[in-house]
């Protein structure tokens, strides 16, 4: 592990300032359309190949302050007013293809009252009828009452996603996230006693960690979120962009994963059997790389994802990166 090099506070409440100290200016944003929508395919618990929504909902910031979170710069500062989030959901259904599930994101935690106003639910809910599966992120700390009553009120199965982000609890604990491992493993049985299905986010190579760790303890949070009881998980490249970040590289305490350290993490993600394995895309045109194999590379991943199985490497004449 790389050792603490910069000035990163070891308080919670220092953390908090520290990383509020060095954002940027938020976006202008709408609270009655969404920042982002999209459709894309991903593969179901079944194999199939199920066509889902994305809605990147615009709401008030969410109150725990993650030292790798650039989500908050499309928030706003104030709760949203009831019924700005049904608009929403409105606007981005008319724009899109037909979906069989949904994804509803929000920059923090869909049971967040002052995120997601609990008198929306129903309005929410009447706008996913039809659809299979409707899937909402959360932090540990809210997954309660109103993840079942949000279940009660929809047609389709309900599935949560929950940021594990790392099962290495040092580095875990300096993310500033104020969960633990044993929270998250309480909140998932929490789920599961209550018939909702659970994913997770696992970043690859968080600040603190080197590059040849990175694999490892990738692959040891997949085996911990398995062992949850998470069906699908999500490896996501740690990027900057959110001024703590850069600050934490310019100390030599972060750097974004290389991109064969992602391809070999969802390699032996998917080797593990627990459940569905997926690496994040989101902006991967814009990642560093061999400009002779990066297009292949992310391609291969792409195609990992929908297949689930460990498909040919890529061997490059240019950077000699090869399996």
């Amino acid at each position: 592990m790389l050792p603490l090099l910069s000035a990163y506070p070891n308080s919670a409440g220092q953390r908090d300032e520290w990383i509020l100290a060095r954002r940027g200016l938020r976006r202008a944003v709408d609270p009655r359309v969404p920042y982002a929508y999209l459709v894309e395919d991903e593969r179901s618990a079944a194999g199939e190949i199920v066509p889902t929504a994305t809605v990147f909902l615009t709401n008030r910031e969410c109150p725990w302050r993650c030292l790798m979170c650039d989500l908050w710069r499309n928030t706003t500062a104030e709760t949203v007013p009831i019924g700005a989030i049904p608009s929403q959901i409105d606007y981005a259904l008319k724009r899109l293809p037909g979906a069989r599930q949904i994804k509803l994101y929000n920059s923090g935690s869909f049971f967040d009252q002052h995120a997601i106003p609990p008198k929306d639910y129903e309005a929410i809910a009447r706008r996913l009828d039809g659809l299979e599966r409707v899937i909402v992120e959360s932090h540990p700390a809210l997954v309660g009452d109103a993840c079942i009553q949000f279940r009660d009120l929809i047609q389709g199965k309900l599935e949560v996603a929950m940021g594990l982000e790392t099962a290495h609890q040092e580095i875990l604990a300096r993310l500033n996230k104020r969960m633990t491992l044993e929270m998250f493993a309480e909140s998932a049985q929490i789920l599961r006693d209550n018939e909702i299905d659970l994913r997770a986010f696992i970043l690859v190579k968080p600040p603190f960690m080197h590059e040849e760790e990175a694999v490892e303890w990738a692959v040891r949070s997949l085996g911990f979120a398995f062992e949850c009881g998470v069906t699908a998980a999500t490896l996501i490249p740690t990027r900057g962009g959110n001024g703590a970040m850069e600050e934490l590289a310019a100390d030599d305490d972060f750097s974004p994963p290389a991109l064969r350290t992602l391809e070999t993490a969802l390699e032996r993600g998917v080797l593990l059997k627990g459940g569905r394995v997926f690496a994040d895309l989101w902006d991967a045109e814009t990642w560093a790389g061999c400009n002779a194999c990066r297009d292949r590379r992310i391609a291969r991943l792409r195609a990992m994802n929908l297949e689930q199985r460990i498909l040919e490497a890529i061997a490059c004449e240019l950077c000699k990166d090869e399996a």
